[in-house]
């Protein structure tokens, strides 16, 4: 996406070289589609929903995270007087607690990643149809991706109205089910 849209940020700068008058009348839009997605009530559920399924696997990253923490310290505060077997021991607890520990935060990232991509995936198309229906309602010549552009002029920016329009579309969706 990011080269289709360096190549229409040239076109709009040969434009204005080669025809100030025909660049004047030229409308062009800016539109942050991540800011549009994440704006959006169907988003916004999404990602709760995903938050409350993950809750149990954060919770119990947050207990293990503790034992850890309490083995450490009882390491520290009890070293001194423990026998060498029971300080290996406790050790090789807190390693396999750590070992388990990334093992399920590594899981756990993949599952948010996941989640992220999958919601991409949803609302990518979404949102290209109404990009799509504002170019055709408000006759943009060149819509850009924002977070592509070094510059824009406010005023160009159209995420509130694609935000806007999602938006729209959840809440007709949602009333028919």
């Amino acid at each position: 996406m990011k080269a289709r849209d360096a190549v229409a940020a040239l076109m709009v700068g040969a434009l204005m070289a080669l025809a100030p008058n025909a660049a004047a009348q030229l409308k062009v839009a800016v539109v942050n589609t991540i800011q549009a997605i994440q704006l959006s009530e169907e988003a916004k559920t999404y990602l709760e929903n995903i938050q409350t399924e993950l809750k149990p696997d954060q919770d119990q990253l947050r207990t293990m995270q503790t034992e850890i923490q309490e083995l450490q310290k009882r390491l520290v505060d009890e070293g001194d007087v423990m026998a060498d077997a029971e300080r290996r021991s406790v050790n090789k607890e807190i390693e396999d607690k750590r070992i388990d520990f990334e093992f399920r935060a590594q899981k756990l990232q993949k599952d948010v990643n996941d989640r992220q991509e999958e919601l991409g995936q949803i609302m990518g198309p979404k949102v290209q149809a109404v990009i799509n229906d504002l170019i055709e309602l408000e006759r943009y010549d060149l819509v850009l991706e924002r977070n592509s552009l070094l510059y824009a002029n406010m005023r160009h920016d159209i995420t509130a109205k694609v935000t806007e329009k999602l938006n729209e579309r959840y809440a007709e969706s949602s009333v028919g089910n």
